[in-house]
């Protein structure tokens, strides 16, 4: 048997455990009365382990299915009730040594620009970005010791919080680099990083040395392992993420829970963001040349499992998704969008041209920042740009013991409606500014406010920010 809390990427991930899983889960899918107590533990909200999950995802009976998809629901609001946390991804650089057969970046790749940002130009774009109304960005680049080193990273870090224009500022960044070391990750952390994400793009090994043919990412171990280098570190929150499409889905979703079960092991802290990107054209990737596609009731109930498997984890969907798409998912799950996102180097200031284009995949959600805001208005969600907890020390096991409590509710509702507040007042449009203030007021009759403590500070709050005050908090 495997050890779960077992540092070493192939004890933690075990090629032998996923089959045996697999394995169970189909035999077991067919047996309706286990199906149903799997089901009836789900109900609870104290999550499942990978075996239980994976039994759920291979049920293909429609009564049960149906089962899942109103737990899922259950699940999202008691944990994250109607917010939907709003950002967007800031690439840096495409320079890259690595020969990943599904990215653009790659090594071989002697079409795409290249292109690295300045620090001048990492203004711009930030400002560019807060002029839309963003807060909190996701930083992305290829690995390239030479173009992109840690140093790079970290001035780079800088420079983007250091930009305050008009009432902008960001005031959370995510990192999604390249697996390092802990020392670099020690710096990170000093850096004032938000959550470090990483994708696994496939956990199956086989695979995965394949679709990595070259350069550092090729070694299996030392990216699987970065997450504990990363706690190592010191760094309280991190983010995993599988590349769907690239090997079987009911592979990557039991080693994704197990990964997710390791860190709870080992550092008493599960994952605090989900990712779940589908692989998507880009520059010479063609997505027809991968035999793994996933269709979008499979991804549907994927998404759905992992919210009942590990009910305290955000999980995010980014504008790969059409609005359709991510529509569903929201209701079963999702609860972090990227909205007006450009997806290549210094997209932000000015469009690229086509036959130029620096972008790592192909959007299939073009809408703006406020046009995303208007849409999740009217689909009666609030759209929050919150970072309290992040800047409150509600990170790591602090936020897991608050939010498996189901009480971050209380410091994420009112944060999000001062967010929004902020939003409305200094970058939505007229429609969306007057749908927005409706909502606001709405919310500020809902259970959660009328009986909370602070509901007195959260009306001054309001009424501050409504005079010219920014970034009030919980």
């Amino acid at each position: 048997m495997y050890d779960a809390a077992s540092p070493h990427a192939d004890e933690f991930i075990n090629h032998q455990e996923i089959l045996d899983t697999l394995e169970y889960a189909e035999r077991a899918s067919q047996d309706l009365a286990l199906v149903d107590a799997i089901l009836e533990k789900a109900s609870k909200m104290k999550g499942l382990t990978h075996r239980e999950a994976s039994v759920l995802l291979a049920c293909h009976d429609e009564e049960r299915t149906q089962r899942v998809f109103q737990i899922a629901r259950d699940i999202k609001q008691a944990y994250y009730g109607n917010r939907i946390v709003l950002f967007a991804p800031l690439y840096l650089s495409n320079y890259c040594v690595n020969g990943c057969v599904y990215c653009p970046y790659h090594a071989q790749n002697r079409h795409i620009p290249r292109k690295k940002l300045t620090q001048e130009e990492i203004a711009a774009e930030v400002r560019a970005l807060q002029d839309m109304g963003h807060k909190r960005l996701a930083i992305e680049l290829g690995e390239h010791p030479v173009e992109n080193p840690i140093e790079y990273v970290l001035e780079s870090l800088e420079t983007i919080y250091s930009v305050k224009h008009e009432n902008g500022s960001i005031r959370r960044a995510n990192v999604n680099i390249a697996a390092t070391t802990v020392e670099n990750y020690r710096r990170l952390k000093k850096a004032e990083i938000g959550t470090y994400i990483l994708f696994q793009e496939t956990y199956n090994r086989e695979s995965y040395e394949r679709l990595h043919p070259s350069g550092p990412k090729h070694d299996y171990a030392w990216h699987t392992e970065a997450h504990d280098r990363a706690m190592q570190g010191g760094i309280d929150d991190v983010g995993l993420g599988v590349l769907f499409g690239l090997e079987g889905y009911d592979y990557e979703f039991a080693g994704l829970l197990m990964h997710a079960e390791h860190l709870e092991a080992a550092f008493g802290v599960g994952p605090h963001t989900i990712s779940v990107p589908r692989i998507r054209r880009a520059d010479d990737i063609d997505p027809g040349a991968f035999d793994n596609g996933v269709p979008d009731d499979a991804f549907m109930k994927i998404v759905a499992c992992i919210r009942i498997a590990v009910p305290y984890t955000g999980m995010i969907v980014s504008t790969r998704e059409s609005r359709a798409c991510r529509e569903r998912l929201l209701e079963l799950g999702v609860s972090q969008i990227s909205g007006g996102s450009r997806t290549s180097v210094g997209g932000y200031l000015e469009p690229e041209p086509e036959d130029l284009s620096t972008s790592q995949f192909e959007v299939n959600d073009n809408r703006s920042l406020d046009e995303v805001m208007g849409w999740l208005i009217e689909l009666g969600y609030i759209p929050s740009f919150c970072t309290a907890c992040y800047r409150a020390g509600r990170q790591g096991e602090r936020f897991m013991e608050v939010c498996k409590a189901e009480q971050i509710s209380a410091f994420c509702h009112p944060n999000a409606l001062m967010t929004l507040e902020e939003y409305l007042i200094d970058y939505a449009s007229p429609a969306v500014r007057e749908a927005g203030e409706a909502l606001v007021e709405r919310e500020l009759e809902s259970p959660t406010i009328r009986q909370s403590r602070m509901r007195g500070q959260i009306l001054r709050n309001l009424d501050a920010i409504r005079g010219g005050a920014r970034d009030l908090r919980f």
